[in-house]
């Protein structure tokens, strides 16, 4: 998705020091999924900004316009379709080398007429597991991790000594409350042996139940048992190239745009953020809050998950500030589970 949409034209031909201070290009975008549970796409007409790339429908919102009647508005005339506005998807700022970019994407939930190419633009149904293998905009990139992976993110709890039992059964009870990514983390001090056991473990519980699964910080353990790494922002800044193979997931816990832009440049699949709001496990941190996440989201396009006093009734506030959702500990972790151990 570009500021070029649909037939709303826009040129990027402000300097970066405009680009800075103009506000954002406000650009409304609709997924419809048919019968089959494909994807439709857009192909961007040649003479335009990123022409040959595929994107989401969609288009600019004009003065006076609401995102919803902009978006019907935009669909009727690209596609030849009446469209029903169902619910956000993910709002997604985005920063162009000269024009800053405003996402919003939202679900149809229904239509009247056939979808065709109206503008000359070629169209695709796509099935969901191919979609990432489409050739987008970068700002498109967080739209599609949204429809496709998790909104939450379990950061565990490192284990307490002889607890391991418990560790596992919590877990379990975390997965079969619906968490499908989670990363494994243990205390610093946690005999090697033994955290291995618990990870070869956690991984089957995992694996049982298709969820995504990495382990903090241990790349050689994540090599050997196959499975993903969470690099520390420390490992993040040492690092000159991606860790792990391409099929095995890697991400990183960022700070700031340094961070983040490391972490786009490693080829890392997913970071996290934060922490948004101080948190009782790091008091000490103050909170970025949700203006200086959106505004450090702009600078790439990878999906970002917000940490920091996060729960799942945070997942829309998140979403419209263009996160792929929340990661957390205590919130994510069920209640009746051990206490918390320092790492």
């Amino acid at each position: 998705m570009d500021v070029q949409h649909g037939s709303s034209t826009e040129t990027l031909n402000e300097s970066p020091i405009a680009n800075h201070q103009s506000p954002p290009v406000e650009v409304l975008a609709g997924v419809l999924e048919d019968a089959r549970g494909r994807i439709l796409l857009a192909r961007r007409t040649e003479g335009r900004d990123l022409a040959g790339l595929w994107e989401f429908p969609g288009g600019k919102r004009e003065p006076g316009e609401t995102p919803e009647i902009a978006l019907v508005r935009e669909l009727r005339e690209e596609l030849g379709i009446d469209a029903e506005i169902g619910l956000p998807l993910i709002r997604v700022p985005h920063r162009y080398p000269h024009k800053r970019l405003q996402l919003d994407v939202r679900r149809i939930t229904a239509w009247r007429g056939t979808p065709k190419g109206h503008e000359g633009q070629a169209l695709a149904w796509v099935p969901r597991h191919k979609l990432a293998s489409y050739a987008m905009p970068s700002a498109d990139r967080p739209v599609v991790a949204a429809l496709l992976q998790p909104d939450r993110y379990l950061v565990t709890p490192a284990p307490m000594p002889g607890d391991g039992t418990q560790w596992l059964a919590t877990l379990q009870r975390a997965l079969d409350g619906g968490v499908r990514r989670v990363q494994l983390r243990a205390a610093l001090d946690t005999d090697a042996a033994q955290w291995r056991a618990l990870v070869i473990a956690a991984v089957d519980r995992c694996r049982a139940v298709g969820a995504d699964v990495v382990v903090n910080g241990d790349v050689e353990l994540a090599r050997e048992l196959h499975i993903g790494v969470h690099l520390r922002a420390l490992q993040l800044r040492e690092l000159s190239k991606r860790p792990l193979a391409n099929t095995l997931p890697v991400a990183a816990s960022c700070h700031d745009a340094a961070d983040l832009r490391l972490a786009e440049d490693l080829g890392c699949d997913f970071a996290v953020l934060g922490p948004v709001h101080p948190t009782p496990s790091h008091p000490q941190a103050t909170g970025i809050g949700w203006d200086r996440f959106a505004a450090l989201r702009e600078e790439v396009s990878l999906p970002i998950y917000a940490i920091g006093g996060m729960d799942a009734g945070d997942i829309p506030t998140a979403r419209a500030q263009g996160a792929q959702g929340i990661a957390s500990i205590r919130s994510l972790w069920p209640a009746q589970a051990m206490p918390l151990r320092a790492r």
